[in-house]
């Protein structure tokens, strides 16, 4: 029994290490990222703003209760008469017998008609959860920007320790050929060659050790991003960076995708709806409101007699109830019209910041477009340099066995073959960083357009013939 629980437990424990990939990722930090969580419960508070407005046509009711005492004796004949015993005289210490008084009441008043405030602070109110919703998925795409560029930076990382590898490991082939030919006595070969191989090889042990503190930090990045706790090991399933081939959408359609998706902008707006609610209302703070009132008092004192008369006064014991049509109205002239300035001024202040964000986003639409489309060319470009160089590589090492080549010229070679390999790695990450650059800054995915579905942009387009 214990083996068995043993081994179920190893195999949960299996399950949880598996390694994430980046839609799992992307999921995680969608959902657990401290901004995330923090416009969240901004978003909750919103709501419940909203519904305070909802309900703000609901009666204000108060309401009191006391028992009180000890209470003197006051006894008559119930019609407003004098007192029938000694002790219900006033300013005297004679008291009576003390009794108890017990005492309620509560009024209330229904809004029938605002003139309709109560309309535009719900619409108000729901404007603002519009906001909330949009801030938090503003919180949501940057976490999940980050999370991909802290995952396609630890591509990066793997893919260059494979690059500088494949490097280190034709070093080691070369410096092989080097001791046969020492051994052998050929001039071609001096010690020096050897100090050069053992130096280059050394420098490109210690681009491995970078390579590898690059990984750490994309993985706490990671585990930041994606809310794991410290002790909880997290391994990712990096992907091998692959070629990129296409275009980028025309920069037309992406404005176009970003004014109607960018969360920033529906935030803005709703912000702009409920700020004129707000102006609404502070207009119709000149007109009065209208609704229904109601009330009741209720007081009994043990010993003090009822008075049945409706011209006696009786603070001891009463009943009384009414409804009634209200109207209320503050007559504060100077305080309402710098109130409806204020608002006037705060929606004008809003409208100004809805056209500094459109800017903005026009302007990160076209640096990310630029950003991307420039790392495409990169890609292109280092893609051919890299077979060159490997080429080079192949030439130089061969000649170098056969002893036609010189120690320079395979040292040369393998430098521009890691050089151009990482440039080419470094291009192909740049491009998938600049998609989801693209992504967050529309509010929608971004992916390359098929050469077969859409002529090339301007700036990428091939120089005619």
């Amino acid at each position: 029994m214990h083996r068995l629980t043993a081994i179920l437990l190893l195999a949960a424990s299996t399950g949880l290490a598996e390694p994430y990939t980046l839609p799992q990722l992307i999921e995680r930090a969608r959902n657990n990222d401290h901004r995330v969580k923090e416009a969240q419960a901004q978003l909750r508070w919103f709501k419940a703003k909203y519904q305070e407005a909802r309900w703000a046509w609901f009666p204000k009711i108060d309401s009191y209760a006391l028992v009180g005492g000890p209470t003197p004796e006051a006894k008559n004949d119930g019609l407003g008469g004098p007192p029938t015993t000694k002790a219900s005289y006033l300013y005297d210490l004679d008291f009576g017998q003390p009794g108890v008084m017990f005492r309620a009441g509560a009024q209330a008043v229904l809004p029938i008609y605002t003139f309709g405030k109560l309309d535009a602070l719900e619409e108000a109110g729901r404007q603002g959860v519009q906001a909330g919703v949009a801030l938090a998925t503003r919180a949501q795409d940057e976490s999940e920007f980050q999370v991909a560029q802290a995952y396609y930076g630890y591509c990066l990382a793997n893919s260059m320790k494979d690059v500088i590898g494949e490097t280190i490991k034709r070093l080691d082939d070369a410096r092989v050929t080097l001791d046969r030919l020492r051994a052998q006595g050929s001039e071609q070969v001096t010690q020096m060659d050897i100090y050069k191989l053992e130096y280059y090889k050394k420098q490109l042990e210690v681009q491995v050790v970078a390579a590898d503190a690059g990984a750490r930090f994309a993985l706490a990045a990671i585990r930041l991003l994606i809310g794991e706790a410290d002790d909880v090991p997290v391994q990712v399933a990096a992907e091998p960076l692959s070629e990129p081939s296409g275009f980028v959408p025309p920069m037309e359609i992406l404005l176009s995708t970003a004014r109607a998706h960018r969360p920033e902008i529906r935030a803005i707006e709703a912000g702009i709806a409920a700020r004129e609610q707000e102006v609404i209302i502070r207009e119709r703070m000149y007109l009065p409101d209208f609704g229904i009132a109601g009330f009741f008092r209720w007081a009994w004192t043990t010993n003090a007699t009822r008075q049945v008369s409706p011209f006696a006064y009786d603070p001891y014991n009463e009943f009384t109830a009414g409804v009634g049509l209200v109207m209320a109205y503050t007559w504060d002239f100077p305080q309402k019209a710098a109130q409806l300035e204020e608002s006037r001024a705060e929606l004008e202040k809003m409208q100004h910041e809805r056209d500094l964000i459109l800017a903005g986003v026009r302007l990160e639409v076209e640096k990310a477009w630029d950003d991307t489309n420039s790392a495409l060319l990169r890609a292109e470009k280092q893609g051919s340099a890299e077979k060159s160089s490997r080429r080079w590589a192949q030439t130089a090492f061969t000649a170098f066995d056969v002893g036609t080549g010189d120690t320079r010229e395979l040292v040369d070679s393998f430098t521009a073959l890691a050089l151009s390999a990482a440039q080419k790695f470094q291009a192909w990450q740049d491009v998938q960083v600049g998609l989801c650059s693209l992504t967050k800054t529309v509010g929608q995915p971004v992916h390359l357009v098929a050469k077969a579905d859409m002529q090339p942009p301007p700036s990428v387009a091939p120089a005619p013939k």
